[in-house]
């Protein structure tokens, strides 16, 4: 039966007289038990040692004559007289056993926590029952990362064919809007062959701002590219089956009325669209900092200035050309948008006017004419603006407004509107009064008579 020299029975050193004008090897206690070079200089100590145990016995020495002479245990001696072959001990076999029925869940982990060990540990002690040591999972993971880091230097990279494809991210910066500090979310599009950016900010990042971020990038464009990519964003997929991504159904009925493909980075793989990701790295390094702004239409107006007198005009690293040089080339492969109908405009909505006279749009409310109460609008999205229309005409219009449980209320809309018309053509200073029993108690939101007493 073979055995393995175990070194650490006794101290794991070897001490004592000279052999043969030799001195005795020591041996590092820790070097048995590292990782990379200490743990080969273990080995050769250890099979300096065995070879010495050999030479020996060869010349005649008893079993405890030996362990005297190397300060070593018996049966330390024994162990290694019944080797004929070296072969280096570890001790970490054991541990990595203990890791074997791990590797496939340590395999696909290591990269979401970029390869932190000490992450990887504490997981597999408190989620999976483990009981092996760090040291080990500290090896598993090291030949992981080197694979990535190799994987990383030798990717090659993607560049598209002009109107190929553009890259799609938001980018969140934080800025001085009337002296307070402001969170604003910039939408970037990156077109992949010309490297030209468009950047637009909002004060979020749902599927109105994501689409309506796309149309003002497609004119600003005078085009498309046959597909988009973008990262897992929950405005475009609402997550994945069986391995495959579920779509949004608005965000796929808006990319089928402008007629581009989705692409998806693959998951863990962000670096996948690392050219919209440089361009919002551009805009925070070059174009926020020191800059104030009135609001966020002030913010909106600076960087289209920016991206017109610096961003297009630049020479881009990778490319070493201009943006808007190359983008000449680009042009003539887009998909032409001009002319094309917004999906926002072409996707009506209905509403039922409430008692109140306000129709609900993505969490805010606006006005409509007082005689509309409980008739059916249509609503369409026009710009930067709510049309409200009733039979085909247009009853209102009103600004989108940002954020949520907002009112835009126009004073015009309101019951007293028509009387006061009324008494403007009568030339009468008082309506008369109403018949007993035709006035209604309603209960309305206080905020309507607040922004009519400062309207009169």
């Amino acid at each position: 039966m073979e055995t393995r020299i175990d070194v650490s029975d006794r101290g794991e050193a070897m001490s004592g007289p000279p052999l043969q004008g030799r001195p005795g090897p020591a041996v590092d206690a820790d070097a048995t038990v590292g990782g990379g070079t200490p743990v080969v200089e273990a080995d050769m100590l250890a099979e300096q040692q065995w070879r010495v145990i050999q030479e020996r016995r060869a010349a005649g020495l008893t079993v405890s004559g030996i362990a005297r002479e190397l300060a070593l245990d018996r049966k330390t001696v024994r162990s290694a007289l019944r080797r004929t072959v070296w072969m280096p001990y570890r001790r970490e076999a054991v541990g990595s056993r203990l890791l074997d029925a791990h590797r496939a869940w340590l395999a696909v982990r290591a990269a979401q926590v970029n390869y932190s060990a000490q992450i990887l540990y504490q997981e597999l002690r408190g989620e999976r029952g483990y009981r092996g040591g760090y040291k080990v999972v500290q090896r598993a993971v090291r030949p992981l990362r080197d694979e990535a880091a190799v994987r990383a230097l030798t990717q090659r990279r993607f560049e598209s064919a002009p109107g190929e494809q553009a890259q799609c991210d938001w980018g969140q910066v934080s800025v001085s809007l009337r002296g307070v500090r402001t969170k604003l979310h910039v939408f970037v599009m990156t077109l992949g062959y010309s490297r030209r950016g468009f950047a637009m900010a909002f004060t979020h990042e749902r599927l109105p701002e994501l689409m309506a971020a796309h149309e003002a990038a497609f004119a600003h464009f005078g085009g498309r590219c046959e597909h988009l990519l973008y990262d897992r964003m929950r405005t475009v997929v609402l997550g994945s089956s069986e391995g495959r991504a579920r779509l949004n159904p608005r965000f796929s009925a808006f990319a089928a009325h402008w007629g581009f493909g989705i692409r998806l980075c693959q998951p863990y793989r962000a670096q996948t669209k690392g050219k919209v990701e440089s361009g919002v790295k551009y805009i925070k390094r070059n174009f926020v900092p020191g800059r104030t702004f009135a609001d966020l239409g002030d913010f909106n107006v600076q960087l289209g200035l920016w991206q017109q007198e610096i961003a297009d005009l630049r020479l881009h690293g990778t490319t070493h050309e201009q943006p808007i040089l190359r983008f000449a080339t680009e042009a003539r492969h887009l998909v032409p948008t001009a002319g094309h109908p917004s999906f926002l405009a072409a996707t009506l909505r209905e509403r039922i006017v409430a008692e109140d006279w306000l129709v609900s749009i993505d969490g805010n409310r606006y006005s409509v004419p007082f005689p509309l109460i409980g008739k059916t609008v249509q609503v369409v999205r026009v710009g930067g603006e709510w049309q409200i229309r009733h039979r085909g005409q247009v009853v209102a219009e009103h600004a989108v407004l940002a954020g949520r449980a907002q009112l835009a209320l126009k004073p015009e809309h309101g019951p007293g509107a028509s009387a006061r018309t009324a008494r403007k053509r009568r030339g009468s200073p008082q309506a008369a009064p109403p018949a007993p029993g035709t006035q209604d108690v309603e209960v309305r939101d206080l905020r309507l008579y607040d922004m009519l007493s400062e309207a009169a």
